[in-house]
């Protein structure tokens, strides 16, 4: 069980898009993660006449490390760690650290 999830929204901690939210939108093998609208790099494409693909300059959203996000809580308005609990029924959920559920 990841401590990070696709769907969630997280909150970037270090590089050039420092502070910034955004949601995940896949988490790679190798510890790195997508992340919607957050580390864009330019990248050149082709045209493709055959499915009418333009060609020019992208914006693409690049992977960046996992260990530089933190999950975002809704309630203190900041990016915080996360940790695992057994609730009541029996079940692992993940917990921020100051004990609020993530998944709700």
């Amino acid at each position: 069980m990841n401590k990070i999830r696709k769907g969630d929204e997280v909150i970037v901690t270090t590089g050039k898009d420092k502070g910034r939210r955004g949601t995940v939108l896949q988490i790679f093998v190798d510890e790195r993660v997508l992340i919607e609208g957050i580390n864009l790099a330019k990248k050149h494409v082709k045209p493709n006449p055959n499915i009418g693909e333009p060609g020019g300059i992208r914006d693409t959203a690049m992977p960046m490390d996992i260990s530089n996000v933190l999950v975002f809580n809704p309630k203190t308005k900041k990016g915080e760690r996360v940790g695992f609990s057994v609730a009541d029924d029996g079940k692992k959920v993940r917990v921020f650290r100051n004990g609020d559920v993530v998944d709700i």
